[in-house]
C-alpha cells in the first residue's frame, strides 16, 4: 500500500513583503527628511555664510595681496614684494606701538579677568538675581565710543568731576589721558569697567554648569570656601575661563576706539597702539599697501598667541565626568 504524502507548497508569512515595504518606505521617508532638514538648515545658514565671505574672507585675503603691494587709491596697487614687511621690520614706531599695545593687553586682562571672576563668583554664591546681572551687564550695552567720551570729560584734567573729586580730597590734579604714564592704564581700565560685566556673566554660566553636590560634599568634608574655589571651582571653570580668555586677547588686541575718541594716540604716541597706527598709516598717510602688512602680521601674532592659550589652557577638555 501506497501512502501518498502531499507536503504544503511554502509560503512567505502574508505580512512579510508588506512590512518589508514598510521598512523600505521609512527609510525612503526619513532619508527626505533629512534632505528637508538639510536645505532648511542651509537656507538659514545662508545669510551668515555670504557676511563671513563678503565682509571677512574677502577682505582678509584682499589685504594679504595689498600688504604685497604699493598702494593709495589714487594709482593702480604695484607690486613690490617684500618690501612692506621689510619696513616693519626696520620700523621703530611700530615695534613702540606693539609693546604699547601688549602693556594695554597685560593690564586689561589682567584685571578684567580678576575683577570679573570675581563678580561671577559673587553672583552665584550669594545671589543669582536677574536685576542684578541685568544691572552689572549696563555698561557693556554702552558703545566703545560713548564710554571713551564720557570718561575723556569726567577725567578731564581742569573741568571733569573725577579730577574735582580728587581736588577736594586736597590731591594734586592727575593728568590721566594727558600724561605718558597714566595713558595707557587709564585706557585700559576704561574699557575694563564697559566690559567686566559681560565677561563676569560668561563665566557666571560656566559656574551654573558645575554640580552643587560638589560643593555640598566639600562643605560636610569640611572645606572652606577659599579651599572649594581653588579646588573645586577653578578647575571646573577652566575650560569656560580659558575661552573667555582668548575672546578678552583678540579683542584687547583690537583696540581702536577708545583711544581715537580720547588721546589719538597722544600723548607723545604713549597710546600708539597698533590698530591706531594701522589706521593712521592707511587713512591718514593713504600708505594702504604698508597698513596693510602690519594688519597681516597683526593676524599672525593673534593667531599664534590663540592656538597657544588654546594648548597650554586645554580649553577643549573639561574635568567635569
Amino acid at each position: 500500500m501506497t501512502i501518498a504524502s502531499s507536503s504544503p507548497p511554502s509560503r512567505l508569512p502574508t505580512g512579510g513583503a508588506t512590512e518589508a515595504r514598510s521598512r523600505t518606505g521609512t527609510r525612503q521617508g526619513v532619508s527626505g527628511e533629512d534632505r528637508g532638514d538639510g536645505r532648511l538648515a542651509a537656507l538659514f545658514i545662508a545669510p551668515a555664510l555670504l557676511g563671513f565671505l563678503v565682509f571677512l574672507l574677502w577682505p582678509t585675503l584682499q589685504g594679504i595681496y595689498l600688504s604685497f603691494t604699493r598702494f593709495n587709491l589714487l594709482t593702480p596697487a604695484e607690486w613690490v614684494g617684500l618690501d612692506n614687511y621689510v619696513r616693519m621690520v626696520n620700523d621703530p614706531i611700530f615695534w613702540d606701538s606693539l609693546w604699547v599695545t601688549v602693556e594695554y593687553v597685560v593690564i586689561n586682562i589682567g584685571v578684567q579677568t580678576v575683577a570679573a571672576l570675581a563678580i561671577a563668583v559673587l553672583l552665584q554664591r550669594l545671589t543669582q538675581s536677574a536685576m542684578l546681572r541685568g544691572i552689572v551687564l549696563t555698561p557693556y550695552l554702552m558703545s566703545n565710543v560713548v564710554a571713551g567720551l564720557v570718561w575723556l570729560w569726567i577725567l578731564d584734567t581742569q573741568l571733569g568731576i573725577g579730577n574735582e573729586i580728587i581736588s577736594g580730597l586736597g590731591v594734586d590734579r592727575i593728568p590721566f589721558l594727558a600724561d605718558e604714564t597714566w595713558a595707557i592704564p587709564t585706557i585700559a581700565l576704561i574699557n575694563v569697567w564697559r566690559h567686566v560685566g559681560y565677561t563676569a556673566l560668561l563665566l557666571f554660566a560656566g559656574l551654573q554648569a558645575i554640580p552643587g553636590d560638589m560643593y555640598e560634599a566639600a562643605r560636610v568634608d569640611g572645606a572652606s570656601e577659599w579651599r572649594m574655589f581653588w579646588r573645586i571651582t577653578m578647575p571646573l571653570l577652566r575650560p569656560v575661563l580659558a575661552v573667555v580668555l582668548i575672546m578678552t586677547v583678540i579683542g584687547s588686541f583690537q583696540v581702536f576706539d577708545t583711544v581715537a575718541v580720547t588721546t589719538a594716540g597722544g600723548p607723545a604716541n604713549a597710546t600708539n597702539v597698533l590698530q591706531y597706527y594701522i589706521y593712521s598709516s592707511a587713512f591718514g598717510r593713504f600708505q594702504f599697501g604698508y597698513a596693510s602688512a602690519m594688519s597681516v602680521a597683526l593676524l599672525v601674532v593673534l593667531s599664534a598667541i590663540t592656538i597657544l592659550q588654546y594648548r597650554l589652557t586645554r580649553a577643549g577638555r573639561t574635568d567635569l565626568g
